[in-house]
């Protein structure tokens, strides 16, 4: 049996009946002692008031009036006989056995007369020499408090249909919150992992909500990472044939980049100029962009990773070429100052309030052109920080454009 209801709607219809069942048993036990109560009184009544009838009369005329009086009050419902102490049956009502009812000693009895049960009361009056004695039948008695028991479980059992029913729908409106979430799961596109809504649900459902919401959270973010994932590796690839081929070398080159710390111990002497000649011949030339080169950078030498250094240079390169509008020019020079190179082009730059922004991945600004995806200034970051180089953003001010100030950690070997 899977189904939740419909487990629920057995569980409470057999808790239900066992109530009944219990109820049933201590109605019948309570009723059946306070009926054995009521009618014991009445057998006391009704014989001291035939005794009465019989004291007050003579001798010669008390059968007569014992059996008139029993007859006109119990002779449907009690059975009386009276008795002289001497044993001779003196009256009897229409319904009284011919055996016996009286016993010897005053009270309550019962007593088995011509194969039958009976409850008596005997009144024992030795002034009148008589004895007086009323029963009735226990079967009659098991009978009352069986049709008591009846009127009262019969209207009871009548309405079990209608508490079955009420509860069925009772247990449907309860799970209507799981209905709905379970509808509005099913309803959404392969795509849509988005929380759940859970106002208004039951406490005992909310859990299930936040678990479902907390795997939607989970989901959400390892797409997110393959997605940016698959941005670094679509910006290092050009065309498919080269994807297939450096593939795997960007996905560890990136990787890369993040595990291992900022600043990264010297590497080899490096020619600031020559590495840029190496990476503006590298790249697809473009004839609508001129690209001239500062031959101070020629002298200039540093001390870094040189893989790294290439991916500054080379990103920041590209990402001047991508946001240009042809026909434009892209200048490196050496700073005055001796301790790092800059990029400008003739672009559209980048407004004030996003210079602090545009090295957060996938950032694309407001005034910026071109299909990237917005990682390649988050490369050539990560890359400057990898030989301890900071990047300055800033607008031109002499002209329409961007500059890129490249900053290195330590005085270059030469500069001529």
């Amino acid at each position: 049996m899977t189904s939740l209801r419909r487990r629920l709607f057995l569980l409470l219809i057999s808790a239900t009946a066992a109530i009944w069942v219990c109820a049933v048993g201590w109605i019948y036990f309570e009723s059946r002692a306070d009926l054995e109560h009521v009618l014991d009184t009445r057998l006391q009544e009704a014989a001291r008031m035939v005794h009465s009838m019989v004291a007050s009369s003579n001798l010669e005329t008390a059968g007569v009036a014992a059996a008139t009086a029993a007859d006109f009050t119990y002779n449907r419902q009690l059975s009386c006989q009276v008795w002289s102490l001497s044993g001779r049956l003196l009256a009897r009502s229409g319904g009284a056995p011919e055996g016996s009812l009286a016993e010897e000693l005053e009270g309550f009895s019962d007593r088995q007369v011509n194969g039958e049960a009976w409850r008596v009361y005997t009144v024992v009056d030795l002034v009148h020499g008589v004895r007086v004695a009323v029963g009735d039948r226990i079967g009659l008695r098991a009978r009352l408090v069986r049709d008591l028991i009846v009127g009262l479980v019969g209207p009871a059992l009548m309405t079990v249909p209608l508490l079955g029913l009420m509860i069925w729908a009772s247990l449907g409106r309860g799970l209507a919150p799981l209905r709905r979430i379970a509808g509005e799961i099913a309803g959404r596109n392969g795509d849509d992992v988005s929380p759940v809504a859970g106002e208004g649900a039951p406490d005992e459902v909310r859990p299930l909500v936040d678990a479902l919401n907390g795997l939607f959270a989970k989901v959400e973010a390892a797409r997110r990472h393959e997605k940016e994932m698959t941005a670094f590796a679509a910006h290092e690839l050009r065309t498919p044939l080269a994807g297939l081929k450096t593939q795997a070398q960007v996905a560890l080159a990136l990787a890369r980049l993040e595990a291992l710390p900022d600043v990264e111990p010297d590497g080899g002497t490096l020619v600031v100029g020559a590495l840029v000649r190496e990476v503006v011949t590298g790249l697809p030339r473009r004839p609508d962009i001129a690209v001239t080169i500062d031959a101070a950078l020629d002298g200039l030498e540093m001390q870094a990773d040189r893989d790294s250094l290439y991916l500054v240079v080379r990103n920041l390169q590209e990402n001047a070429a991508e946001h240009m509008r042809p026909p434009g020019r892209i200048a490196w020079s050496a700073l005055p100052d001796g301790v790092g190179f800059a990029i400008e082009d003739d672009g559209p730059g980048i407004p004030e309030d996003e210079l602090p922004e545009v090295t957060r991945r996938f950032f694309r600004g407001r005034t910026r052109s071109g299909s990237g995806s917005g990682l390649g200034l988050t490369i050539a970051e990560l890359a400057a920080r990898r030989v301890g180089a900071r990047l300055i953003f800033a607008n031109r001010t002499e002209a329409r454009g961007l500059r890129v100030e490249i900053r290195l950690p330590l005085k270059p070997a030469a500069l001529s």
